[in-house]
């Protein structure tokens, strides 16, 4: 088997739109994910069983069920409900959705790992509960989250190929409709394997040097 550089060179326009649409899926739903894990997490805490009972459900339940059936299900199944979104918009959701209920598990032992005494410290000074978690808590729960979440955004990149599913051509849809296109598929997919390598390593990277400034 010989290696095309031309077939490189045509395929590098339809990697760098799959890259594009990679790097949205990736930080889009990686907001998603810390904001609503953040939300899940804060009811979860609150004294209201009411309250606590059906966001255990819906949490438990979305993190027992494959993302490619969460992904199914809305993007075929809510149309008929009369709510048609975009693939990439579905998509991204639906990541974000997905690992929120995991990132949720990491703000609850970050914030359980804050010593006992800063919890009766706040409450001493009679700080207001809005202040209390943004100047206490969070911040030092922070030093201990950073870690593990960075893990889950390796995750979610290593999860965007399953958007091809839905027709978001991220980087393999792209590698895939040039394979099928031109019946080249050692290079497309190539080009992808090792993008997927220099984007997890140079993102672990990042996650190191803020985990060590969180830590200063």
């Amino acid at each position: 088997m010989k290696w095309d550089w031309s077939a490189v060179r045509e395929f590098m326009p339809h990697f760098w739109d799959g890259l594009l649409v990679t790097l949205q899926a990736l930080v889009l739903g990686s907001l998603i994910s810390f904001s609503l894990g953040l939300v899940w997490t804060l009811l979860m805490r609150t004294p209201t069983r009411w309250v606590r009972w059906p966001v255990g459900v819906v949490t438990e339940f979305v993190r027992n069920t494959p993302l490619l059936v969460q992904l199914f299900f809305l993007f075929y199944v809510l149309p008929e409900w009369g709510l048609t979104f975009s693939a990439l918009t579905t998509g991204v959701f639906a990541i974000g959705l997905h690992y929120s209920t995991y990132t949720m598990q990491v703000y609850r032992a970050g914030i359980e790992a804050v010593p006992a005494g800063q919890w009766e410290a706040a409450t001493a000074l009679s700080l207001p509960a809005r202040r209390t978690w943004a100047v206490v808590i969070l911040p030092q729960a922070l030093r201990r989250i950073v870690p593990p979440l960075g893990n889950y955004v390796i995750s979610m990149l290593k999860d965007t190929p399953i958007l091809m599913s839905i027709t978001v051509l991220e980087m393999l849809g792209q590698a895939r409709l040039f394979s099928q296109q031109h019946f080249q598929f050692t290079e497309p997919v190539t080009v992808i394997g090792v993008a997927f390598i220099v984007i997890s390593y140079l993102a672990s990277l990042l996650l190191r040097t803020l985990e060590r400034r969180l830590v200063r």
